[in-house]
């Protein structure tokens, strides 16, 4: 009699663990069906995909081979925007162009980037100057872009796919 009830005392628990656990995977799986959707969401935002990037994006970066670099011909010596503290402050360094060579409109433009080379000048010194020493340390990829798009409209045409450059600031 005494093992009859020790089995059924047993039998109650295990059926009650069974509950517990059914009830704690439903509660479970649903909020992990909530972040999954979520992480989706927001990787979609961001145009992130599982297996990395993009197909779009990797192709549109050419590879080494089909890159051409213009140098900006000498250092230019920019003058920032003004800090609080109302001292004058000065970016000096090198820019480069990265061009796409397999883009039709390489063959166009290469071979007069010397000659637009004071336009682009004219570009970094705009986009630079508009920015404070401590700005232009902190925001180098908001810069470069900034860059890149006034570049890309000047020639009206993305065969310069990238913008470099190297300051040193005082």
């Amino acid at each position: 009699m005494r093992r009859n009830l020790l089995s059924i005392i047993i039998l109650a628990l295990l059926v009650v663990n069974i509950v517990l656990t059914a009830i704690m995977m439903v509660s479970v799986s649903g909020a992990s069906r909530k972040t999954a959707a979520l992480v989706s969401d927001i990787s979609t935002i961001i145009g992130l995909e599982i297996d990395g990037l993009p197909q779009s994006e990797l192709s549109g970066v050419p590879s080494m081979a089909d890159t051409a670099v213009f140098n900006i011909s000498e250092e230019l010596t920019i003058p920032l925007k003004n800090d609080e503290d109302g001292k004058s402050h000065y970016a000096v360094g090198n820019v480069s162009l990265s061009m796409n060579t397999k883009h039709e409109d390489y063959a166009t433009y290469s071979e007069t980037m010397t000659e637009k080379e004071g336009l682009i000048k004219d570009i970094v010194f705009s986009v630079m100057g508009d920015y404070t020493m401590d700005e232009a340390r902190s925001n180098t990829d908001q810069i470069k872009s900034e860059i890149l798009t006034r570049v890309q409209e000047l020639f009206g045409s993305d065969f310069i796919y990238s913008v470099s450059f190297n300051f040193l600031y005082s």
